[in-house]
């Protein structure tokens, strides 16, 4: 096992026994007699409390060990909550764990006390010992407040990159608990999960893996490059981990290898009629086999390293490697599960119930993986009813001509059970044998019939139900059964077994003509004491009669329509309504009445007596879905097989991403500048034919080696100090290149984005642990980051363009300012906005709004915030942090998201104070909806070539000559999008690059300067209808004078 493993079983592992070895000794039997003695008595835990308030850590600690009892009992300690998490600072360790153990257990019902404590748990984060700080986190997330879900996400993500994996682990966990607290988060919770999934832990693998079953299933993109590290850690990663590995692995498998099962089926083809062929004929065969399916090496690698799992001690793990391999494996390959599955068979009853009930639902498909272990599912006396009927259903499925003899003997066992639910399930499964079964038809219809003279009413009712529909399949030659029954009709009391012998003698009254009659006459004497079943099947018997046998019946009929006509079941009243008027003709009677007997006397199909488990094998097996035979909230369909495996090098992963992953936690970064050095000069050399200066390759370089590691993942989750140093050499090769580029524009603004980087560092590092500081500094950071490291921002498989686009920083940031909110209707306050086109702050699908607040009034305004929010569907908002107070002339710029879903649809919310709320909105002009984009002239006409016809819009505008130079077009263009400048070798076309914030699909625009002062604006989008807007507002843009 890995050397994090052993830390956990050394620290983590014992940290509970520990706990409970300490808290022992302190229970001796006369104390514990004591406890029992006053545990209802208020005074104890007052001496409790008393000792908890000691300077005497001795004391403290034997409180908390007497408290930790109480709670390891069932007894309610939630009324020393105060007196507990004074202590939560205490130097003591020992204490300090038994305080956080009282807390992980309280915090969630006593969350206004544990608040007041907020400041203690951020600081124990920081603690040198990993229990502390895994407990601190727990405790943090078990405070279900949404107040503090800022705290707990910077919490999460400083835990996501500690160096102790039980610590991490812990991260994972709260990832559930916060998402499920606030599900806003996702986007930010996703980058942490991405993260931690190239976590090569195994304490970590199991709960990083259930946190993106929780959050995100959906992006398989984030497994890709880790798959293969998922399967070969499966072996040594802890049990419950191995569950939600091996199912998330299923989900994964059946979306990206093609169907080993289709081989199955070609060799069935192949396998009829080849007793005569050739040699050369076999050949042929032998080739086409192997041209028909080649297994993929990482499908084959995922069965292999989960086959040793199937000794596994745990029963889930069992039963989720067989799933796998049903799901999974070729058909010959799934049969060496089954042994597994029978071993189960000895655990307790509830494992048997699941086992038995998978098994149930293989062996209808596949008869042949549980044929040896035949012996294995015979009932025993001592079984439970729902593991005797799941057996007998296995037994019921694998029968056969070979083995249908023994089954018949045991089946004539089991009907003599005294558990009467038990015997009329061996008689259906008796019918289900003669049905399958065409040799032991006869025979299993006159043991049937031998049933009908049990002393037992419930038999004797199942027999004659499963005799009525064998009967069907060949009613010719069984009148004489059909007499025996009628005899049985005076004994027989059970309502389904009366209506099935009426049902027999009515369907097939012509082959009993002098029996018949009589029935009726008999069961008309009773008709009023029937059981309705019984009632309907009556009337049905007498208009068959009526219509075969008028003579003997009419008047029978008649008298049995009138005793249903006032019947109290409305069923009854409204079926002999429908009987009289189709069977006895008269004035009203309609068309039908002439198709009566057709009607009543039609050939009816032979019941199928099928299994109750052949509807289940559309859920994934091991679910509990599969089990309830229902959809349970939160099951995850499994997927149909591509008809084409999907590109499998999405999961190599490169060897300069391997040896970068986890080095900043692990603090040795230095052992990347020899790779990095490496890497750039061979790439320098495959890109650029000039040399350039060491800075700019390392950073170009370093730019590359990010979007590679990215692949289709969301954003770059490397360690903050890597981060921090791509971050400065990004930077300084910005600065080089505008210099070189001449581009004025890009130069100063690259400064800028420098100087307020640097600004917002500072703020960070004076950041505190106090609520308000804490949301300025996650404020502030999130921009750093999106401003600094914008190059390996989001570019996820949510575009659909296959070259490496980078989201680039703007050329030009709008000044134009939108009013918000008018200082005469707010009654003095005043609001404007702009959109600050810096990505990535709030999620890579929110756009950034500034709002600037003004407070024109005299009075200071008090807690400015956002309210009732109006969003169309699918719209998004991240609101700004309260403004808690505003002085009399003051201002304040606060920032905030919206997920405009790439829509210009209006977002409407309210703007509230302590004392008002006005109702404003936000509209964005089309070119705010847009991320620019870097890109090669050369990857721009590919992808423009891809996007032509209906994707394509263009006009021609008439173009000023003074208007018509290139650094002017630019400045208008980005001006009014936010889209990249991409070079261009023509001096009369410019380029423009971007991407839609939502949902990242490209949008080109290209301006082609003519003769005669016109020009020609194209864009090409998949996006037609943003795309023809933005072609409106370009055009008065560059017409202008």
């Amino acid at each position: 096992m890995s050397g994090n493993g052993l830390a956990y079983s050394e620290q983590g592992g014992e940290a509970a026994p520990e706990l409970a070895q300490e808290a022992a000794p302190t229970v001796t039997p006369s104390a514990s007699a004591a406890f029992g003695l006053f545990s209802s008595d208020t005074k104890k835990n007052e001496d409790l409390k008393q000792m908890l308030e000691s300077s005497k850590d001795s004391a403290k600690l034997d409180a908390m060990k007497r408290i930790v009892g109480m709670i390891a009992k069932g007894k309610n300690a939630s009324e020393l909550f105060p007196a507990v998490v004074k202590n939560v600072a205490s130097k003591n360790i020992e204490i300090k764990k038994l305080v956080y153990v009282y807390l992980m257990r309280y915090a969630e019902e006593q969350q206004d006390l544990a608040l007041l404590s907020i400041s203690t748990f951020q600081r124990a984060l920081k603690d040198p010992n990993q229990l502390i700080r895994a407990s601190a986190l727990r405790v943090l997330s078990s405070i279900r407040v949404p107040i503090i879900v800022p705290i707990m996400m910077l919490a999460i993500k400083e835990a996501s990159s500690d160096l102790s994996p039980y610590v991490r682990k812990n991260a994972a966990h709260a990832i559930q608990k916060l998402y499920s607290l606030d599900p806003e988060q996702k986007e930010m919770l996703i980058e942490v999960i991405e993260k931690l999934l190239k976590d090569r832990s195994t304490l970590v693998a199991g709960s990083v893996v259930m946190a993106f079953e929780e959050v995100c299933p959906d992006r398989i993109d984030l497994i890709h490059k880790n798959y293969r590290k998922l399967c070969n850690l499966l072996v040594d990663v802890e049990e419950w981990g191995q569950v939600v590995i091996i199912h998330m692995l299923t989900r994964y498998a059946r979306t990206q290898f093609v169907s080993p099962w289709k081989v199955d089926e070609v060799v069935d083809e192949y396998s009829e009629n080849n007793f005569y062929d050739s040699d050369e004929d076999q050949k042929e065969r032998d080739q086409k086999l192997k041209a028909t399916y080649t297994m993929d090496p990482d499908h084959r690698m995922l069965l292999r390293n989960t086959k040793p799992l199937l000794q596994s001690r745990n029963a889930a793990v069992v039963m989720a490697v067989a799933q796998l391999y049903w799901h999974l494996a070729p058909k010959s390959e799934a049969g060496i599960v089954s042994k597994s599955l029978v071993r189960l068979l000895r655990s307790n009853r509830e494992v048997q119930y699941i086992v038995l009930q998978n098994i149930a639902t293989m062996s209808i498909q596949r008869k042949g993986m549980f044929e040896p272990y035949l012996k294995s599912f015979y009932v025993r006396s001592t079984d439970p009813t729902m593991i005797k009927t799941l057996k007998l259903e296995i037994l019921t499925n694998l029968a056969n001509e070979a083995n249908i003899s023994t089954l018949l003997r045991e089946f004539q066992t089991y009907v003599k059970s005294q558990d009467k639910q038990f015997a009329a399930a061996t008689i259906q499964a008796i019918g289900r044998c003669a049905t399958n079964i065409t040799e032991v038809t006869d025979t299993c219809l006159n043991g049937l019939v031998c049933l009908l003279s049990n002393r037992d009413e419930i038999v004797v009712a199942e027999s004659v139900v499963v005799i009525k529909k064998l009967l069907q399949t060949q009613p010719a030659h069984h009148g004489e059964i059909i007499k025996h029954m009628a005899k049985l009709l005076d004994n027989i009391t059970v309502p389904v077994a009366r209506a099935s012998i009426l049902w027999l003698i009515g369907e097939y009254c012509e082959r009993v003509p002098k029996i018949a009659p009589d029935v009726l006459r008999k069961t008309a004497k009773s008709f009023t004491n029937e059981d309705d079943l019984v009632k309907l099947q009556i009337l049905n018997l007498g208009a068959k009669l009526y219509l075969t046998n008028s003579k003997q019946t009419k008047l029978l009929t008649q008298y049995v329509l009138n005793l249903g006509k006032y019947d109290q079941s409305y069923d009854i009243r409204d079926r002999t309504r429908f009987i009289r008027q189709l069977i006895v003709p008269n004035e009203k009677s309609g068309a039908l009445s002439k198709y009566a007997k057709k009607i009543f006397l039609a050939q009816k199909p032979a019941p199928l007596l099928e299994s109750p488990f052949k509807d289940r094998d559309h859920f994934q097996l091991g679910t509990l879905s599969h089990t309830l035979n229902i959809r349970a909230t939160g099951y995850l369909e499994l997927s149909e097989w591509p008809e084409v495996a999907p590109d499998p090098s999405v999961r190599n992963v490169d060897v300069a991403e391997s040896a970068k992953e986890w080095t900043g936690i692990l603090g040795k970064p230095k052992k990347e500048k020899p790779t990095e050095k490496f890497y750039s000069e061979s790439e320098e050399e495959e890109d650029d034919s000039a040399s350039t200066s060491s800075s700019e390759s390392e950073s170009d370089s370093e730019s590359e080696k990010e979007d590679k590691e990215e692949g289709s993942t969301d954003e770059s989750s490397g360690s903050s100090s890597s981060s921090e140093k791509s971050t400065d050499s990004e930077s300084d090769s910005k600065e080089s290149a505008a210099k070189k580029t001449c581009r004025a524009v890009n130069e100063s603004d690259s400064e800028d984005i420098k100087k307020k980087a640097e600004g917002i560092y500072k703020k960070r590092s004076r950041s505190s642990s106090s609520d308000t500081e804490y949301s300025s500094s996650e404020e502030s950071s999130s921009s750093s980051k999106s401003e600094s490291d914008s190059k390996s921002d989001s570019e996820s498989g949510k575009s659909r363009n296959a070259t490496s686009n980078k989201v680039t920083m703007q050329v030009s940031v709008p000044t134009k300012t939108y009013e918000l909110l008018h200082r005469m209707s707010g009654k003095g306050l005043a609001a404007h906005y702009h959109f600050s086109r810096q990505p990535g702050i709030f999620g890579d699908r929110m756009v950034p709004v500034q709002v600037t607040v003004t407070n024109t009034t005299d009075q200071k305004i008090e807690n400015i915030h956002i309210g009732e929010k109006r969003l169309p569907p699918g719209m998004r908002m991240h609101e700004f942090n309260p403004i808690e107070c505003l002085e009399p002339g003051g201002s304040v710029t606060a920032t905030m998201g919206i997920d405009f879903c790439d829509s210009t649809q209006t977002a409407s919310f309210q703007l509230c104070t302590k004392d008002d709320h006005f109702n404003v909105n936000i509209q964005p002009p089309v070119g705010e909806l847009l991320l620019p984009v870097t890109m090669s002239e050369k990857d721009f006409k590919k992808e423009q070539g891809m996007l032509t016809g209906m994707n394509e819009t263009s006009a021609t505008i008439a173009v000023a000559p003074q208007n018509s130079t290139s650094p002017l077009i630019i400045e208008r263009v980005v001006k009014a999008a936010n889209l990249g400048v991409v070079p261009s070798g023509q001096d009369n076309i410019h380029r423009f690059a971007a991407k839609t914030v939502h949902s990242g699909s490209l949008m080109l625009v290209t301006v082609e300067l003519k003769e005669s002062s016109t020009a020609q604006l194209i864009i090409n989008t998949e996006k037609t209808v943003i795309g023809s807007v933005l072609l409106r507002e370009l055009k008065p843009v560059l017409s202008q004078g």
